[in-house]
């Protein structure tokens, strides 16, 4: 019966994947034949069952024909793309011959040659099938150098087929180069691998080289569906949609999602039976969720969350399915065609076309990237659902918060304030939803700002007087007021000031000073005063630096100190001790009143006059 289906499945149109091998027979004492696997059981045997593998075969087919074989092939890709049953096609490929024994190496074929069942089977004697990840020692590759000078003992060629090449050791690749640059004319050698990198580019350079690709999600809906009709088994569109997306590319995943969604539904597979065996969340539901987020409305948003975890949705998941959408509405936002694609539901190519006309490509990169931080941390955290529900939190308060390019924008326009993330703005563009919840129409465009602008601020009743600058110590504490201490420690260290006029100072450079000192204090005084300044570098001999010229007073004070009686006394009492410091009480005291008195910007225009000229107090202050 399974031959029958079998032979009828090979000839429906655009059907691949279909192995001729014969079917399990019943064993001797009447038991069922053993099951097999969807994955062995439609496991391609020529060139024309692969799917997805376009280039390769039209490669290897002019290669063929134009008897262009190299010694070596290398197959890399991600699991479950075909590389191991690719490699035994080649081996069959190289060895068909027909019962007569006539043949050449060749692709077509669509027809068994007498080595052919038992390649596709793995037991042919001259097609040797190695796991480099139990034989990865220098001793196994010795033994394949020692075995390869003997001629095959049926077949065309010896080939060795090498799995999950990149786990030999780097003695054993070292040991396969020689065989591997020049073997017998009648050995031929298939690598296959999942980590390219790891393999040494000596040994890369001596293969021909073939990246198997991922199948596209639309073309393994369409094998799954043929295989479904094969196999007499009903299945819902959506459901093996889900299955292709479940897959990542991968043939073999694929069907063996499909074998046990065909267990587990036990008659029509649905995309809730799919839902269910896989822990996904619903992908209308997906879509409710980012929708709620994007409005802003978070406690709509938990709600769909803590119902779909309730569900048996993993949080990890449900986070990774919106980061998916968000993908998808960028994708259709950028390439609109691509809502042509067979393994979109009709609610993703709907809603998600609607969502990529009113979000902008700022927001959606905004919502990926604390997305792909939010998964990360949830799958660290020991309670996944609350981690997620703080993500949520996170997404739907950045909802209504503008990009920063627009923030500027706005600030530079005058637009009024920026909102704070708990306003009634939102990245839709739609105001906020009561605590009911509700959805509201979208808007087209994003709120970037409130509708009524800002009062400007109250006029300052006395205008800033202009700075005035008669000496270098003036010039440091405007440096210091604007808080600009590069240039403060410059003037402090490195200026021996020769001449000081209104508008114009000379001054030497001390060693080590920087040469764009001058450029440099010219702008900021500029920027300061308003007003422009000649600043010159002389060569004549200036005076002490500030630095210099503090220091000198601090040792002539320690020197004044030092000769007063009462200190001769102290350090005579106690041998050892030292002056550190000379403070004049007087002078402390005076700037500790002059920075507790309020400045003339703290006053607005009906504040009392700060100092009435008529009566001077210097009450407090010891002269």
């Amino acid at each position: 019966m399974t031959d029958q289906i079998d032979a009828a499945s090979a000839d429906e149109p655009g059907f691949a994947g279909f192995d001729p091998a014969p079917a399990p027979q019943p064993s001797a004492n009447g038991a069922p034949a053993p099951y097999r696997v969807l994955a062995r059981k439609y496991r391609p045997a020529h060139f024309g069952d692969l799917i997805g593998q376009e280039a390769m075969v039209r490669t290897l087919t002019n290669a063929f024909a134009a008897g262009r074989i190299p010694q070596a092939w290398m197959l890399t890709g991600v699991r479950g793309v075909g590389k191991t049953t690719t490699a035994r096609i080649l081996a069959r490929a190289l060895n068909f011959q027909t019962p007569d024994g006539q043949g050449a190496p060749t692709t077509d074929l669509r027809e068994f040659g007498i080595h052919c069942r038992e390649i596709i089977e793995g037991r042919h004697i001259d097609v040797m099938e190695i796991d480099a990840a139990s034989n990865n020692s220098v001793d196994n590759i010795r033994q394949i150098n020692d075995a390869v000078r003997y001629a095959p003992v049926s077949a065309r060629y010896k080939v060795y087929i090498v799995d999950e090449v990149h786990m030999l050791s780097t003695g054993a690749f070292n040991a396969f180069l020689k065989t591997l640059e020049e073997p017998p004319p009648h050995a031929k050698f298939i690598f296959a691998t999942t980590e390219i990198r790891k393999v040494p580019i000596t040994v890369l350079s001596r293969c021909q080289r073939f990246d198997l690709r991922r199948v596209e999600s639309d073309m393994l809906v369409d094998h799954l569906a043929n295989i479904c009709r094969a196999e007499s088994v009903d299945a819902e569109q959506e459901a093996l949609a889900a299955i292709a997306r479940a897959a990542e590319g991968s043939v073999r995943d694929s069907l063996s999602i499909l074998d046990q969604s065909i267990a587990h539904a036990a008659g029509r597979i649905t995309l809730d039976d799919i839902r269910s065996m896989l822990g996904l969340a619903d992908r209308a539901r997906v879509i409710d969720l980012f929708e709620a987020v994007m409005k802003g409305d978070i406690a709509a948003a938990l709600g769909e969350l803590r119902a779909q975890y309730d569900a048996g949705a993993d949080p990890v998941v449900v986070l990774n399915d919106l980061a998916e959408f968000t993908h998808l509405v960028t994708r259709l936002k950028l390439v609109p065609e691509a809502v042509k694609d067979n393994s979109l539901a009709q609610a993703e190519r709907v809603r998600g076309g609607d969502f990529a006309q009113r979000l902008s490509v700022r927001i959606l990169a905004r919502t990926w990237q604390m997305l792909l931080k939010g998964i990360a941390e949830v799958k660290q955290a020991d309670r996944p659902v609350m981690a997620a529900e703080m993500v949520l939190v996170r997404l739907a308060h950045a909802a209504d918060l503008p990009t920063p390019d627009e923030a500027l924008k706005m600030l530079r326009d005058g637009m009024g304030s920026v909102p704070a993330g708990n306003g009634g703005g939102n990245g839709m563009g739609m105001p906020r939803p009561p605590s009911g919840g509700g959805n509201t129409a979208l808007a087209a465009r994003p709120i970037l700002a409130s509708a009524n602008p800002a009062p400007a601020p109250v006029a300052r009743a006395i205008a800033a007087p202009m700075a005035i600058v008669a000496t270098l110590e003036d010039v440091v504490a405007l440096a210091s007021q604007h808080r600009d201490i590069t240039l403060k420690i410059a003037l402090e260290r490195d200026i021996r000031l020769v001449r000081f006029e209104a508008g114009r100072i000379e001054f030497s450079l001390a060693e080590g000073a920087s040469r764009t000192l001058a450029q440099d204090l010219s702008r900021r005084l500029k920027e300061w005063t308003g007003q422009t300044w000649m600043v010159a570098v002389v060569n004549e001999e200036g005076a002490a630096t500030m630095r210099e010229q503090a220091a000198a007073a601090k040792d002539q004070r320690e020197s004044d100190a030092a000769a007063h009686p009462a200190v001769k006394a102290v350090l005579e009492r106690f041998p050892g001790a030292r002056i550190v410091d000379v403070r004049d009480p007087r002078a402390i005291a005076a700037a500790e009143a002059a920075a507790s008195m309020p400045t003339e910007d703290e006053y607005l225009p009906d504040a009392e006059p700060l100092f009435d000229d008529s009566e001077p107090d210097f009450d407090g202050i010891d002269f």
